[in-house]
């Protein structure tokens, strides 16, 4: 029970941390953002129906006030007292007095309507007019208290119940609006949300399936992204699916090299095994025997030992940034031209450097540039016929390196920086196919061109070219 329990919990935690809680975030946050704009959208007009209806009602209590004012003026007379008294009744004109400014002259009659200080602080014109909200025969009323000069104020009220009315029915309708729209913007919200993350969810399946099975050859489905190649979801599918490609290869060529690593070493292995049993048995052969079974171990394990540094060679993706300098490419040509001499005595080795490329720099690292230019230079050299020329040219751009042996085969020219790649008229040669693939990757990691060309007169040339 206290498991299930335990299970049950940590579930929903997991539900929280998930992509449903981003989900749910994301519709909380769009359906509040719409039910903000609907409620303040109703709140706002409610507020100026309100005040226009108010307004219309001012206008009217202003228009009697008017009208008040010039019976004054067409009967010439202003004396205190109630004009008219049925606005209790809805739809009646407006009640109507004149108040003076001095208590002493009112009439002996009751007013129909409130008087305040404030209403003789008006007749005196010590005040502006004003309107005010009263109560006439237990009614709702409003009423205006204004002066037409002469010492006096001029009162007048209607009843404000359709006003009111108004007021409440337009509350309750905006009431029900904002309702009705903080429901729909909450439907709204969660579909947006659900299509909105739909790549999301698609990605996040995909890369937990790849975690899962390893196997990096899952995609994301993208079947909108010619529509919407500017969204940033779908460029974020994109760019995952672009990801897993990148992984994909380096998967493949990491499988590749562990199957052609394996398949290469197995026949010195066997080699070795061979001629370290035959010399455990040293007591059985002769001293030619041993000496030439010792020959051939040492020159097995040399070739072990310079495989498995070309494997690690290989496994390297970058150079190490600390070691990076500004390398003189003219003076390390001669440098690796010297070591090939030394190497291949047969061979002769021409080297012409062009006044701009004496004194071009490319940042690198000494070690692995030698090492490529080393790799061409031993590959010249294998195919060349003993007397035969290995030309070597430096310019500003690029280095290049042409023997005049038999050359590239054209089936063969695709495939040649492959890794243990050998041609059949090289497979006779000593070799394991790693230096030419060597050189390829050393001149990608310093943001160069490693390129292979067939002469029209005969041979092989590698063309390196640097950035400008």
């Amino acid at each position: 029970m206290s498991g299930a329990r335990r299970f049950g919990v940590r579930g929903a935690v997991d539900a929280l941390r998930g992509p449903r809680r981003l989900r749910t975030r994301l519709a909380l946050a769009t359906s509040a953002a719409a039910a903000l704009v609907v409620v303040g959208v109703c709140a706002a007009a409610f507020f100026v129906l309100r005040y226009k209806l108010y307004q219309q009602l001012d206008q009217n209590l202003t228009q009697s006030a008017t009208l008040v004012a010039h019976q004054m003026q067409e009967s010439r007379t202003a004396s205190p007292g109630t004009l008219r008294a049925e606005c209790r009744y809805l739809g009646a004109p407006a009640c109507a007095q004149i108040v003076p400014r001095d208590p002493a002259h009112d009439p002996a009659d009751r007013y129909a309507l409130p008087v305040y200080p404030a209403t003789r602080a008006v007749a005196a014109g010590r005040q502006a007019p004003y309107y005010r909200d009263i109560t006439v025969a237990g009614h709702p009323a409003r009423m205006l208290t204004t002066t037409f000069g002469g010492g006096t104020a001029v009162q007048v009220a209607l009843r404000s119940d359709i006003a009111e009315r108004g007021v409440r029915q337009t509350a309750w309708l905006m009431v029900t609006i904002s309702m009705t729209g903080v429901v729909v913007a909450g439907a709204l919200g969660h579909a947006v949300s659900r299509a909105g993350l739909a790549p999301i969810a698609r990605l996040t399946a995909t890369a937990e399936r790849v975690a899962a099975t390893r196997d990096p050859r899952h995609r994301i489905d993208t079947p909108f992204a010619h529509r919407h190649r500017d969204d940033e979801l779908t460029r974020l599918a994109t760019t995952f699916n672009t990801m897993l490609d990148a992984l994909d290869r380096s998967v493949t060529a990491q499988r590749r090299l562990i199957a052609d690593a394996s398949h290469e070493l197995r026949t010195p292995l066997t080699a070795l095994r061979t001629n370290s049993e035959l010399l455990a048995r040293a007591d059985r052969l002769t001293a030619e025997q041993r000496e030439r079974a010792a020959s051939a171990l040492g020159r097995q394990v040399h070739d072990v030992t310079g495989l498995v540094n070309d494997l690690i060679e290989l496994a390297r993706d970058e150079e190490p940034q600390p070691l990076v300098e500004q390398v003189n490419i003219a003076g390390l040509v001669r440098d690796a031209v010297a070591v090939a001499s030394e190497r291949w005595p047969e061979v002769t080795f021409r080297v012409e450097v062009t006044e701009r490329g004496a004194d071009r720099l490319h940042p690198g690292i000494p070690a692995r540039l030698s090492r490529l230019l080393g790799n061409l230079l031993d590959n010249a050299a294998k195919f060349s016929s003993p007397g035969d020329p290995v030309d070597v040219t430096v310019t500003e751009r690029d280095v290049t390196v042409r023997d005049h042996g038999p050359g590239i085969a054209p089936e063969d020219l695709p495939h040649i920086f492959d890794r243990f790649y050998r041609a059949p008229s090289a497979r006779p040669l000593p070799g394991s196919g790693l230096g030419l693939a060597m050189a390829r990757q050393i001149a990608l990691t310093h943001a160069a061109d490693l390129a292979a060309e067939r002469p029209p007169d005969g041979g092989a040339l590698f063309r390196l070219t640097f950035p400008p």
